[in-house]
């Protein structure tokens, strides 16, 4: 589990393709810089832009995830190049504040930045997200948006909007932000068990 608090931003160093899977190296010193080495271990879990995926290796500040075709499917890893930036957040132990929401790291789908204004000293996003997951996003909700956890300000039969503060600009990878950009979506893990208990 993920709280959507980016703790660093890292960078894709090497990508490689395996027989419809990816490998990835990322640069992730930043990150183990914040946190301790235990939690960066093989086998534990880091969400990259949102994304859970399971350290197979580390070596000298950068580690390796293999990407499933199922994840390349539902997200943006697969458009990674090499030097692109990424979100960073080591998995919730228990005793961690929890400063955002409760995320999986399974994201749901793809979603689009439409527009973007400055309000105030904040940034203002309107986001488009696949038709198949407007129905589990509302007012005042949460959502999050490459591994970074916001509030939902409203929402219309175009998309929903998500105001970014300076901070959060600044401390992720929100400062590349652009319309049109694509970014992996996860719903709220709430609203998700009230669609699959109610059969809608």
């Amino acid at each position: 589990m993920f709280t959507g608090i980016v703790q660093a931003v890292g960078q894709v160093v090497e990508r490689e393709e395996r027989g419809g899977d990816l490998r990835l190296a990322i640069d992730a010193g930043a990150l183990a810089a914040r946190v301790e080495p235990a939690r960066l271990a093989v086998g534990e879990s880091i969400a990259v832009s949102g994304v859970c995926l399971t350290v197979v290796e580390w070596r000298d500040g950068r580690f390796i995830a293999d990407v499933s075709r199922e994840t390349l499917a539902l997200t943006t890893l697969g458009r990674l190049a090499v030097g692109e930036a990424v979100n960073l957040e080591a998995a919730l132990r228990v005793g961690d504040p929890l400063g955002g929401h409760l995320m999986s790291g399974h994201v749901d789908g793809i979603a689009r930045i439409t527009s973007m204004a400055r309000d105030a000293r904040s940034m203002r996003l309107t986001i488009e997200p696949p038709p198949a997951l407007a129905g589990f996003i509302a007012p005042k909700g949460s959502v999050a948006l490459d591994g970074v956890s916001l509030t939902v300000n409203e929402v219309d039969d175009r998309g929903f909007g998500v105001n970014l503060i300076p901070h959060t600009v600044e401390l992720t990878t929100f400062r590349q932000a652009a319309p049109g950009r694509l970014l992996n979506l996860e719903v709220d893990l709430l609203a998700r068990y009230v669609q699959r208990a109610l059969g809608i």
